[in-house]
């Protein structure tokens, strides 16, 4: 499931990308969120009668250093014939400036090991260009596009200007990490804490704080056929200090939602000495 490409997201806005706007580099909160995952509606087709899982997204890091991601996504699929444990483990690092991005997902199935994927993107001049370590060895040129921390960070400073719908494009290593994903994305207005939101206890003294709501649609950058439908689409609040929550996940014949019920707040760092 490609749900790695709303949480592989935490760090600097390179200003080595002329296509992206220069904003300013919101301050992003390093934090541990867990998320239930339950299952929000089904087709016929999908087979699908339950689900039920947790996920974790854990950032931390340094604008000096650059970012770490640890993500682990597991879900119980119950369908009429039978129950699968699926377990989807993923850790990246971005560079400070945006211009390197490494990835390596494992993926289990009832506990077996099905699939790794390891490897290391690269901005050129001319694109992207990716080295891939597993399932085997391999080198792929792609287009020019953002990594996940880049475009979390321009979503921010879009709703903090009030642009409310705008495309752009993204590049997360998630399943055979040999594509480019264009988004399109519509920010709703600024909108208050509702004291009887559920998720009020988890997010703390966070509560009050005021969020946007997000829908994101995923398009495969490959596909020529002209019918431009998403893969699936993504809908969540999102907080000005990069953290997410209430998500609803949406792959067209089934739906999942996330709720938050646990979030840690980590000392954020300090800032990088000054360059002699």
């Amino acid at each position: 499931m490609r749900v790695t490409r709303l949480f592989l997201s935490a760090a600097l806005l390179s200003a080595a990308i002329p296509m992206a706007p220069a904003f300013a580099v919101p301050a992003l909160q390093a934090h541990r969120a867990v998320y239930d995952l339950t299952l929000n509606k089904a087709s016929d087709r999908s087979g699908i009668t339950g689900i039920s899982g947790r996920m974790v997204y854990e950032f931390n890091g340094s604008p000096c250093e650059g970012y770490t991601v640890k993500f682990r996504f597991v879900t119980q699929i119950v369908t009429s014939d039978n129950t699968r444990l699926t377990d989807q483990q993923t850790t990246t690092f971005e560079d400070a400036e945006g211009k390197t991005f490494s990835f390596v997902t494992k993926s289990f199935v009832d506990q077996n090991l099905d699939k790794e994927v390891k490897g290391m993107a690269t901005r050129e001049p001319k694109g992207l260009k990716v080295d891939i370590d597993k399932p085997e060895k391999n080198t792929l040129e792609l287009a020019a596009t953002q990594f996940p921390t880049q475009h979390l960070v321009e979503l921010i400073g879009k709703a903090e200007s009030g642009e409310n719908f705008y495309q752009t494009n993204l590049f997360d290593g998630s399943e055979d990490a040999n594509k480019v994903m264009t988004t399109t994305i519509v920010v709703g207005k600024k909108t208050d804490a509702d004291k009887s939101d559920p998720e009020a206890p988890a997010l703390a003294k966070l509560a009050t704080d005021k969020y946007w709501p997000v829908n994101i649609a995923y398009f495969d950058d490959t596909d020529k056929s002209g019918e431009e439908v998403p893969e699936y689409r993504i809908s969540f609040k999102l907080h000005e200090n990069g953290i997410t929550r209430d998500l609803v996940m949406d792959y067209g014949d089934f739906s999942m939602t996330g709720k938050l019920v646990n979030l840690s707040l980590f000392d954020q760092t300090k800032p990088c000495p000054a360059s002699k």
